[in-house]
C-alpha cells in the first residue's frame, strides 16, 4: 500500500515539475535563459543545445547576452534562434549574440495566460489519472485479500489528501506565473 502511496505523489510531484519547466520556457516580456532550452544548434551534425555551446547570461532585464565558446558556432546559433518559435532576432558582432525581448502587448498578455491555463488543467487533469490509477491498484489489493476494507478507505483518502494538495500546488505555479505574465 505505501509504495503505491509513495509512487503515486512522485508521479505528481514530476507532474508539477514539468509543467514548472514549461512555464520557465514561456517568455513574459522578460529576459529569461530558460527559453533557448529547447532550441537546438546543428553543432557537428548532431542537435546540441545552445546552453552547451555558449555562455548565456542576462545582461539586461529584457537582454539576453549568448557568448558562444567557439566563435565558429555563432552563425548557426542565429540560424536556430531566428527559426525557432521564439519570434525574436538576434543581433550579433560575431563574438556575442545579443536578445532583445520587447514588451507584450495586453492581447498577446491575454493568449499567453489562455495558454498556461490550459497547460495548468492538463497538468491537473494527469494528477487525477495518477490517482485514478493508484485507486485502481489499491482496489486490486483489496480484491486479492492483501488489504482490508479500512485499509482500503485510509489509503483512498490519502489519495485524495494528495490529490487534493498537488491540485492546489498546480493552482499556485499557476498564480505565480499569470502574476509575473500580467506584470507591466
Amino acid at each position: 500500500m505505501k509504495e503505491i502511496l509513495s509512487d503515486a505523489e512522485s508521479r505528481m510531484k514530476k507532474s508539477i515539475s514539468v509543467l514548472s519547466g514549461d512555464y520557465a520556457a514561456i517568455r513574459a516580456g522578460r529576459a529569461n535563459p530558460a527559453v533557448l532550452d529547447k532550441i537546438r544548434v546543428d553543432y557537428y551534425g548532431s542537435p546540441t543545445a545552445i546552453n552547451q555551446l555558449a555562455a548565456i547570461s542576462v545582461s539586461e532585464a529584457r537582454v539576453l547576452t549568448i557568448q558562444p565558446w567557439d566563435t565558429t558556432v555563432c552563425k548557426s546559433i542565429e540560424r536556430a534562434i531566428e527559426t525557432s518559435e521564439l519570434g525574436i532576432n538576434p543581433q550579433s558582432d560575431g563574438k556575442i549574440i545579443r536578445l532583445t525581448f520587447p514588451q507584450l502587448s495586453e492581447e498577446r498578455r491575454r493568449d499567453l495566460v489562455k495558454e498556461i491555463s490550459k497547460m495548468a488543467e492538463e497538468c491537473k487533469v494527469a494528477i487525477r489519472s495518477i490517482r485514478r490509477d493508484a485507486m485502481d491498484k489499491l482496489k486490486v489489493k483489496k480484491k486479492n485479500s492483501e488489504l482490508t476494507e479500512d485499509d482500503l478507505k485510509t489509503a483512498e483518502k490519502h489519495t485524495q489528501e494528495l490529490t487534493d494538495k498537488y491540485c492546489k500546488e498546480t493552482d499556485k505555479v499557476f498564480d505565480n506565473k499569470k502574476k509575473e505574465i500580467l506584470e507591466i
